[in-house]
């Protein structure tokens, strides 16, 4: 039975956890994020093919990595719920699951990576960017076992409502991706310049680093605790990958759809000469820096809508995913307006080539076009997530992106002469549709939740 209050006092109590929950994801989003923001601007200044050569091997390698991760966001909606529910060892039991996930899924990640680094010559890659974004890729996917682990256990305390270690986790990796990237890019501390290459390596550098802060944190708050996680059993449970696997293959095929129809934008845009790509690198990771806003609200969202399904209150979890919902959308019209004031200030900050800016400041625009819908999207997944929905948004990831957004991207970019401009018309097409589509979907499963429809994503790890 829910047992949450009504009217505008509900409202109220839950604002407050939401936030605090929030706060450190989404600084903790913005440090991802801001890796990446300085890696472009350390390689900035060896030129434009530089900057292209990163946007191409970040791509790349994530079109690939991400599929990986995704497959962890079912613990988002099983960990939270178990937490909710105050079955707190089956949170632990999780994490065991997922870090197992990540291990069988590496070796063919690792194999499909190498793949895309060996058959990318037949793309029709710009050959001054192809052969600098190869080094990056190879150098980035040593860091791949690392990443699948911070991500399991970003979802396990995420889901236990241990947000402050994700934040500390990537402020500290910046610092360590900052030092890397000084020494490796230019050739300090003794160390030979690598360019391009040592942006890779010192990415790798940052994740490791990531996943060993998050291990000792949980090591540590379960010995403090007496919390159960040193003694949970670490044995491949079947039953448990496949209830995980149910929640996650539609997740990470959403995720995968997204992250891809952007870097299969960016291997279009690799076909172009090496200013345009440059530009669309630089709109792009000035879109993508306010995106993390909406981002953490989205893992904010899902947490509370699971933790309230797991304590029996479906009026609180819609409640929650609206809130999240209405907090995204005021940031990202916002966040429209900055850039639309302000696009070839925004774009100064990762690079001096003239020509790149007064390009990437003709894409903000576009961008800024966006921002409200991608705003949506994104926040509709993870309150759709935590109450167990994981299918919807990969369906209107397929539709929208795939099917309406790239196509016409394309057009207007080969066929009608639009250039790298016709690929992000296309994106805000496919985005707009997207917004739309999931907002509708929230608000009708929000529907079903204040009605007291609604199911557990598991009921426990199987033994």
């Amino acid at each position: 039975m829910d047992r949450s209050r009504g009217g505008w006092a509900s409202w109220r109590v839950e604002l407050g956890p939401l936030l605090a929950l929030a706060g450190p994801v989404v600084a903790a989003e913005l440090g991802w994020m801001a890796m990446g923001v300085v890696d472009t601007i350390f390689v900035g200044r060896l030129g434009a093919e530089a900057i292209g050569a990163v946007s191409l091997g970040n791509a790349l390698y994530f079109a690939v990595a991400v599929f990986g991760m995704g497959l962890l966001l079912g613990l988002d909606a099983l960990v939270s719920q178990a937490y909710g529910a105050g079955r707190k060892h089956e949170c632990h039991d999780w994490l065991v699951q997922g870090l197992w996930l990540g291990a069988l899924v590496l070796p063919p990640a690792l194999l499909l990576l190498w793949g895309v680094a060996h058959y990318s010559d037949r793309l029709g890659l710009h050959p001054a960017v192809l052969t600098e974004a190869k080094l990056y890729l190879w150098a980035a996917a040593w860091g791949t076992p690392a990443l699948f682990a911070y991500a399991a256990l970003r979802r396990y305390l995420q889901g236990m409502g241990l947000v402050r270690p994700l934040m500390l986790a990537l402020v500290t990796a910046n610092l360590v991706n900052v030092v890397a990237d000084w020494a490796l890019i230019h050739g300090h501390l003794g160390l030979s310049a690598l360019g391009v290459e040592g942006a890779g390596w010192a990415t790798t550098a940052s994740r490791m680093y990531m996943a060993g802060f998050l291990l000792v944190f949980a090591i540590r708050h379960d010995l403090r605790n007496d919390r159960g996680l040193i003694r949970t059993s670490l044995l491949l449970r079947f039953g448990a990958m496949a209830r995980l696997l149910r929640l996650g293959l539609p997740a990470a095929l959403q995720v995968t759809l997204e992250v891809g129809v952007f870097a299969a934008a960016t291997t279009l845009a690799g076909t172009l000469d090496p200013v345009s790509l440059a530009a669309h690198h630089v709109a792009l990771g000035i879109a993508s820096v306010s995106f993390m806003i909406p981002l953490g609200l989205a893992s904010a969202g899902a947490v509370r809508v699971g933790q309230a399904l797991g304590r029996g209150e479906p009026a609180a979890a819609g409640r929650a995913g609206w809130l999240a919902l209405l907090l995204g959308a005021a940031f990202m019209t916002t966040a429209a307006l900055v850039m639309v004031i302000f696009p070839r200030t925004l774009s100064a900050v990762f690079t001096t080539d003239s020509a790149v800016i007064a390009k990437a400041a003709g894409l903000m625009i576009l961008a800024a076009a966006f921002q409200l819908f991608d705003g949506l999207q994104g926040v509709s997944t993870g309150a759709m997530r935590g109450a167990g929905d994981t299918r919807t948004p990969m369906l209107c990831n397929l539709v929208s992106h795939w099917g309406i957004g790239l196509p016409l991207g394309y057009l207007l970019t080969f066929h009608a002469g639009f250039g790298v401009f016709g690929l992000w018309i296309g994106l805000a097409l496919g985005l707009g549709v997207a917004g739309v589509f999931l907002s509708l979907a929230w608000r009708r499963k929000a529907g079903a939740l204040a009605r007291g429809e609604f199911s557990l994503a598991g009921a426990g790890v199987a033994h």
